[in-house]
């Protein structure tokens, strides 16, 4: 199964994501991410703490939605609200679409402690619903059961 995880800057939750993703999937799931407007840049402290966790970044890159036609996705999931409420592009329509809302824990203002505890926090969310993801039979290609299946896990679509 190929996801693309979708956030409007593809800096922070996206990144984020996708990296927790190919991580946990041992090559089951092959995850990218990209943004509607990326900024071009990983957030730094997205790299800290997925680095901290033992996830790997050196391939993580900031990048445009419109790169990932080829791609493929047989599942995109965005994780802002704005990028949900966004028009995809005309390709995504062979593609389930799902949302799983994250809070941007690069926007929690405070010391390093509380920025800490936002990333971890967020960390964990996605690691349990990755965990969650592959505990899915997703093998037939039965997308309305994918659906169903993803929605039990609380995502929204």
């Amino acid at each position: 199964m190929k996801i693309l995880y979708i956030c409007t800057h593809n800096r922070c939750r996206s990144i984020l994501s996708e990296a927790i993703t190919n991580h946990l999937a041992g090559g089951k799931i092959v995850a990218k991410s990209a943004g509607s407007q990326p900024v071009g840049e990983v957030h730094p402290l997205s790299i800290k703490y997925l680095e901290q966790n033992g996830i790997a970044t050196s391939d993580l890159v900031s990048q445009s939605w419109n790169e990932f036609e080829a791609f493929a996705p047989d599942l995109v999931i965005t994780v802002c609200d704005s990028a949900a409420g966004e028009s995809c592009p005309v390709w995504f329509g062979k593609s389930l679409k799902m949302h799983w809302g994250l809070e941007d824990p690069s926007k929690i203002e405070g010391d390093e402690e509380i920025q800490a505890k936002a990333f971890e926090h967020t960390i964990e969310l996605i690691k349990k619903r990755v965990n969650d993801l592959l505990s899915i039979s997703f093998e037939t290609g039965d997308k309305l059961g994918l659906k169903s299946e993803l929605q039990r896990l609380g995502a929204v679509g």
